[in-house]
């Protein structure tokens, strides 16, 4: 007698688990790999993924039975082969980077329809001024829904309600989502330059091939790549393939629809934090059918699950924030690449100040390289110079030198932008009481408060605690001896409020604006409605000011206090973007540095323009010191609730160290910032050699710990963050 066969699936969940648990597909369901299904587990019911049907003997086998298989296009096999790779070299649980892919489940529901309204052939009774805008705007003919027609016609929606209610507007089903429009694929309206159309030349070649390739866009700021890689996602959407483009930036995102939908006459899709609930839902289901062509979006766009990926751009390549901090720490830039290898097909990374990890990668052959060398329609960029600030007097409590000083007032009078950077939000960054010494700190966390005085609260940048700046000090109780300590925006706006009383004035800083009011000023700068502009590195990326001719560095030197060994690296693609901001329209630019450091290498570099010099010098740092590009790292979080529990865990992982040759082992130690939202912290860094296979090597360390109770591990491999 033949022995009954039993269908199973493997379910990957989205939680912390290592591998997918195994169900009986009940009779009647089809199932296959990649399909969306709940299943039980324990009392609740989870979304989860098929990584594997199978069949199975045996009739004592007691497992739960998939409740439902979802109607959605299955998870491609690529797709999970990337969140596979993803989980082995980052050492995290597959289901915690499954989550990464599941974070709409409502799509998967049927979708439901939604409500819209047009002009009826009644007429109200009774026209006020209010009800004429709304029927003004429905004389359009298209069906709106009620919070499109308030919003075109300046109501609120009780207006609009009340014309409902009245049968003035009649309601009509509309399907749940918009459809996605397909791209227009006309060449540019836009001229190449000669340099230009060579880049876009190389590009549209290696995209027609359909091949992996990673290529290098490597042009200085103001120098046209983004029309360059455009070409590239035309041919891409030729080939019927979807694209991405990545942006660091949320705030960036707006303008860059802007463009995209300026070169290919639709609105692209967009990913990142603010999109809303409903439109996540739409673009989810637009990249898992394919109906979305060309995605804009933030580092998580990458986790999509996308049914035909031919191409990802990665603009701003070198930026520091593609890498993930919390939960999985990826890295979305190495991430893109992996995808690319992956699926066989080629990723672009475009900056103006590439990071040493890509550069040494086209030096060792395995990225392609395109340059860019002059600015698009001007060759000269801004002119750097140094004020030594060693050598200046300025007035205590004020942070602008005199050379600075007369050059933003110069600019002014021409009737030119100038642009006041310092990379430090808030008011000031330390408060003190002159009376007993007392410092204002953040009680869970190893670091000062920060004023934020237009809001009027002291704030900790590393765990969101706010309290209401005090009258008198909390511990002599003295009053009015509480005095902020060096300079943040908000403090630098009202020193240059005093020097300039007649500057139209914008500060740009994440802690001031966000979303539709950062964007508003983003648009206004451009348009030159604000003549004086005060920012973070915010201002440094990516942005297109036509009128701004000056750029001041208020504190260069901030970025270079710092045990990262990239201080010097980023300071220098920060200093030069941000200097790139100048002379991008029809007037050359000139920037002005503020330093104690003028004789630093990375200094003398900025203001001769010497990148090579700058590069070369760095490379040679991190070759002898066996760091990253020419090594590998990998840091180890220790945390916990008590501090005496915390450190003998810590110190307990160093007896388990394996020895290996060219590893080294640093640590335990403190981390830098060693509380940090009330969780004691302790590190360890791991230093290997370029062909050191680290994964291996930290599984072999730490497979048989098991962290209990409040204490917690995390690994973090190719760390950015070592604090």
């Amino acid at each position: 007698m033949t022995e009954a066969r039993i269908p199973i699936a493997d379910v990957l969940l989205p939680l912390a688990v290592p591998a997918p648990y195994s169900y009986r597909i009940p009779e009647g369901m089809a199932l296959a790999e990649g399909d969306y299904v709940e299943v039980p587990l324990g009392p609740r019911s989870y979304i989860g993924v098929v990584w594997e049907t199978r069949e199975t003997g045996g009739t004592n086998l007691k497992l739960r039975d998939v409740t439902l298989r979802f109607d959605a296009p299955p998870m491609t096999a690529l797709h999970r082969k990337f969140l596979s790779w993803l989980s082995d070299y980052y050492l995290e649980s597959l289901g915690n980077v499954l989550r990464l892919s599941l974070r709409v489940p409502a799509a998967l529901e049927p979708e439901r329809q939604r409500m819209a309204y047009h002009l009826g052939d009644k007429r109200p009774d009774k026209i006020t001024p209010q009800r004429a805008r709304v029927l003004e705007v429905a004389r359009d003919g298209f069906p709106m829904s009620e919070r499109e027609l308030a919003d075109l016609a300046g109501v609120g929606t009780s207006v609009v309600k009340a014309l409902i209610k009245s049968g003035i507007l009649k309601p009509v089903a509309l399907p749940a989502h918009a459809p996605f429009q397909k791209p227009q694929l006309n060449p540019s309206t836009k001229r190449l330059n000669k340099s230009q159309e060579e880049a876009a030349a190389s590009l549209r070649a290696i995209v027609s091939a359909r091949q992996h390739k990673v290529v290098l866009l490597d042009g200085v700021t103001g120098s046209g790549k983004t029309e360059v890689y455009f070409e590239a996602i035309a041919t891409a959407l030729a080939g019927g393939a979807q694209v991405l483009l990545l942006l660091p930036e949320i705030a960036l995102t707006p303008g860059f629809l802007a463009r995209v939908e300026e070169r290919f006459g639709v609105p692209a899709a967009h990913w990142h934090s603010d999109v809303r609930p409903r439109e996540r839902e739409r673009v989810w289901r637009g990249v898992t059918s394919g109906e979305a062509k060309i995605i804009v979006g933030a580092r998580s766009a990458l986790f999509l699950p996308w049914k035909n990926l031919g191409l990802i751009v990665v603009d701003e390549e070198h930026e520091t924030a593609y890498k993930q901090s919390d939960g999985v720490p990826y890295h979305a830039r190495d991430m893109a690449v992996l995808y690319g290898a992956i699926g066989k097909f080629p990723v672009v990374l475009s900056s103006a100040t590439p990071s040493l990890e890509s550069l040494v990668n086209v030096d060792r052959g395995r990225y392609a390289s395109v340059h860019l060398a002059d600015r698009h329609g001007r060759p000269e960029l801004p002119e750097v110079r140094l004020i030594d600030m060693r050598a200046e007097k300025i007035a205590s409590g004020t942070w602008l030198s005199d050379p600075l000083i007369a050059k933003v007032r110069a600019t002014l009078d021409s009737g030119d932008q100038a642009l006041l950077f310092l990379n430090r939000r808030g008011y000031a960054p330390l408060t003190i009481c002159r009376a007993c010494g007392h410092r204002m700190d953040c009680p869970l966390c190893t670091a000062s408060l920060v004023e934020h005085r237009f809001r009027r609260i002291l704030m900790c940048h590393h765990c969101g605690h706010q309290e209401p700046v005090p009258k008198a000090c909390p511990k002599c109780g003295t009053e009015e001896k509480l005095t902020p300590v060096g300079p943040g925006v908000e403090r630098l706006a009202e020193e240059t409020q005093k020097l300039f009383p007649d500057a139209r004035l914008a500060i740009l800083s994440s802690d001031l604006a966000r979303g539709q009011m950062l964007r508003d000023v983003i648009r206004e700068v451009a348009d030159g409605t604000h003549n004086l502009v005060i920012g973070t590195q915010l201002v440094a990326k990516g942005h297109h000011f036509p009128h701004l001719t000056f750029v001041g560095v208020v504190d260069a030197d901030l970025a270079l206090e710092s045990s990262d060994p990239r201080a010097a690296e980023r300071t220098w693609a920060l200093l030069s973007q941000v200097a790139g901001r100048a002379g991008r329209g029809e007037k050359p630019g000139e920037a002005l540095v503020q330093t104690y450091a003028p004789d630093h290498p990375m200094m003398r570099a900025l203001a001769a323009g010497d990148r090579e010099g700058f590069l070369n010098g760095e490379k040679r740092i991190r070759e002898s010191a066996h760091l990253p590009p020419y090594g590998r790292l990998a840091s180890l979080i220790l945390s916990g609730n008590d501090g005496l529990e915390t450190e003998r865990f810590a110190k307990s992982l160093a007896r388990l160290i394996p020895e290996a040759k060219d590893v080294e082992v640093l640590g335990p130690a403190p981390a830098p910032i060693a509380l940090v939202r009330g969780r004691h912290r302790w590190r360890y860094l791991v230093k290997a050699g370029r062909d050191v296979d680290i994964q291996a090597y930290l599984r072999l360390w730490l497979k048989d710990v098991k962290p209990k109770g409040s204490l917690r591990l995390d690994v973090d491999v190719d760390p950015y963050n070592f604090l």
